[in-house]
């Protein structure tokens, strides 16, 4: 797939982003985006067929394989990189909907439609709890699916139609696990940064309601 429209769609985000949101976005863009076109989509790239059991059986390669890698290491992280995204657009969306209010009534109603407050703080709130939910499940998704976060070199297999009990042999493991591991560091790191941005607009948003409170209590 063209992963363009990601890439546009974060760099239209990073515009109505904070500090904290901006980088997020680099993260996301240059330690994982990058990497997965770059590195680990090639890694993976072929792991069906150098996966090997030592016997021929027909069909047990195939079941062996299926069991042990029930989802692709590198499909699964494609589509996290599009879940975690995706919740973006509702912010950029919200401020088409502001711009195109703007212009239906011919005139300002807004200091700025790209400007964190009242609705559209509201939705970005939401778009930072939904991208952390998503990282968070899929972290739990790809431990429970490989047994935790490690690519062995051997895995012993009896399903049906092996005959016995037979050894598979995993190409590449060591180069998949420091990939892997990459992936659940920068996964932790885009939560810490998701729940510092999610705390900072919650206090500053807070700190403002009280000195409007204030501000009136006095006059």
């Amino acid at each position: 797939m063209s992963w363009g429209f990601l890439r546009d769609l974060l760099s239209g985000v990073n515009k109505y982003s904070t500090g904290i949101g901006r980088i997020w976005v680099a993260v996301v863009f240059i330690f994982r985006l990058l990497v997965y076109v770059a590195a680990a989509e090639n890694i993976w790239k072929y792991e069906h067929d150098e996966f090997e059991c030592n016997i021929k059986q027909p069909g047990c390669e195939n079941v062996c394989f299926d069991h042990f890698f029930p989802v692709s290491h590198i499909r699964l992280w494609a589509l996290q990189l599009i879940m975690v995204s995706t919740p973006s657009l509702l912010v950029v969306f919200h401020v088409a909907y502001r711009e195109n209010r703007e212009k239906h009534h011919n005139q300002k109603l807004y200091k700025s439609p790209g400007e964190i407050d009242g609705g559209l703080l509201c939705t970005y709130l939401i778009s930072l709890i939904l991208k952390t939910g998503f990282e968070i499940v899929f972290l739990v998704l790809f431990y429970k699916l490989y047994n935790g976060f490690k690519v062995p070199r051997l895995v012993k297999c009896d399903i049906r139609p092996c005959p016995s009990t037979v050894d598979c042999y995993i190409s590449k493991p060591t180069e998949k696990m420091i990939f892997l591991y990459f992936l659940v560091a920068t996964s932790c790191l885009c939560i810490v940064l998701n729940l510092i941005e999610l705390s900072y607009l919650i206090f500053k948003y807070s700190i403002k309601r009280y000195l409007e409170r204030y501000i009136k209590k006095r006059q």
